[in-house]
Order: C-alpha cells, then structure tokens, then sequence
C-alpha cells in the first residue's frame, strides 16, 4: 500500500502553458471553433485532442486503452462546472472548513462529496484537462511514463492521479508531431498576432491525403477522419 501511493505520489505536476488562441479565452464559454470531438468522447481544445488522440494511439499500440470518465470531465461549460458545483458545495457554515468563495458567497464542501473547482477556474473550462478512466495499475504506470512527452502532466497528487492537463502550450512535443504527420497532418504554427488578413500559408497536403485544411482565427487546422473542428 506505501509502494503504491508512493507511484502517486510521484507524479509530475508541470506549470500549464496556454496555446495562444487561449489567451483571451473566457474559461467554460469557449467558441467552437476551438474546440473538437475526442475519439471516445467529449471535446477537447484542439492542440489538447491532438495530443491526447496522439497519447491513446501510443497507449492502445502498447496494449493500453485511454478514455475519459464521462463527457462532462473533457471539456466543462460554465454551466456545467456550476451544476457540478452546486450539487457539491452549500453556503450553509461549515465549522473548521475553509470555504471557496463563489459570486460573492462562501461555499462549503458538503459532507462526503469529492471538491470540485471553482467555477471559471477549471482547467476543464479551458478544454486542456481530461479525467482518464480507471487511471490506475498498469493504465497509471503507463501514464506515468509517456503523459509528459505528449504535452500532459497532472495537477492534483496523490489525491486525483487520473487528472491531466495540457501544459505545452503552443510547442507541439515531437510525439504529437510525429503522430499528426503519420495521419496525413502537420502540426499548425500558432501566433497570438495571427488574423485572417495575414494569416501563414495554408500548410502543403501530402499527395493522397484527403485533408481539408480550415483557418479558425489563429491557426490552420486539418481536419481527417473525423478529426474536425465541433
């Protein structure tokens, strides 16, 4: 038992850096363009579901299956963190506990619930975060190996090891390089100075490749086999 929350324990929590396109994003009210259907289900920022489409392949190739919990633990409307919220939290005192502060209230945990994040301030709300199913034995040490090279690290250890997060940002690790150039993609150039007007050359299809590529504000996007913006 020691040994096991040890591994938990381990885990790597790395500082999230944001994709550009995220920036000015408002958390849980996130356009659509931005967001895209995972291989599974629910939706992810798209640099996200790059990369966690990239993760699974590994995963499944090496005998390994990812998925999220549910829909509601990829991406998170404001809407839906303050239904989990809600159900979760009371402004009833709760003595000794030390309150979230939501809209102007104290907000207590509620006897024998899990806590949740404030909402706004969940990374589910940007898109970057996605629970893993039965994140544990062989799936956990599986995660623990490769999750940093595609772009994850954790947040909450050793109480949530089946929480991840998208950290890289606009620097596409090499694994999800790889992974979109095998599927007929390149991985896009993000600027956060980018418009329409002077966006970059529309990025060159393999011959072959049934690609279609589609510009969404900030970068240029491929979409292949399902892969399309939602």
């Amino acid at each position: 038992m020691a040994s096991a929350k040890k591994k938990v324990s381990d885990l790597p929590i790395i500082p999230v850096v944001l994709c550009s396109c995220l920036k000015n994003a408002v958390p849980g009210k996130l356009p659509a363009k931005l967001l895209r259907e995972i291989e599974g289900r629910g939706k992810l920022h798209h640099c996200a579901a790059d990369a966690y489409e990239a993760m699974d392949a590994a995963a499944n190739a090496e005998g390994i299956d990812l998925a999220p919990t549910s829909r509601a633990d990829t991406y998170r409307s404001l809407e839906t963190q303050e239904y989990g919220f809600y159900q979760r939290y009371t402004t009833d005192v709760i003595a000794g506990q030390k309150p979230k502060v939501y809209k102007g209230q104290a907000w207590y945990l509620k006897k024998g619930m899990a806590m949740l994040a404030t909402p706004g301030q969940s990374k589910h709300n940007l898109g970057i975060a996605i629970d893993i199913a039965n994140a544990n034995g062989k799936r956990l040490e599986w995660l623990k190996k490769n999750a940093v090279s595609f772009g994850f690290s954790w947040e909450v250890v050793p109480s949530e090891p089946w929480h991840l997060r998208y950290v890289a940002g606009d620097k596409t690790p090499e694994r999800v390089k790889a992974w979109l150039d095998a599927n007929g993609a390149v991985a896009p150039v993000v600027s956060a100075t980018v418009t329409a007007s002077n966006a970059p050359a529309k990025p060159a299809t393999p011959a072959g490749v049934g690609l279609h590529w589609k510009f969404n504000g900030a970068e240029w996007v491929s979409t292949k086999n399902k892969r399309t913006e939602a």
